[in-house]
């Protein structure tokens, strides 16, 4: 009779380094602190871009105005001709 657990039964150890790998995201989340000139750039093309898309989307807004917005369709023998 087996009086300890058989080999097959027994759990392998997960390794550090895949243990620490499945704790990580991949890609970038945040600037490295110590390139502060990146930081305050990255930061300041984040707020002009935020401020552009606004513009852009209020100059689209006072475009349309109060008229009826309606899906125009290409002619559709154009597209099948290539």
């Amino acid at each position: 009779m087996v009086q300890n657990q058989s080999k097959g039964l027994q759990k392998k150890a997960v390794s550090a380094r895949k243990a620490n790998a499945s704790n990580l995201k991949k890609g970038r989340r945040v600037i490295a602190p110590k390139k502060k000139d990146a930081v305050k750039h990255e930061q300041l093309k984040k707020g002009l871009s935020a401020k552009i898309n606004r513009s852009i989307e209020n100059q689209i807004v006072g475009a349309a105005g109060n008229s009826m917005l309606t899906i125009v369709k290409g002619n559709p023998t154009a597209d099948t001709k290539k």
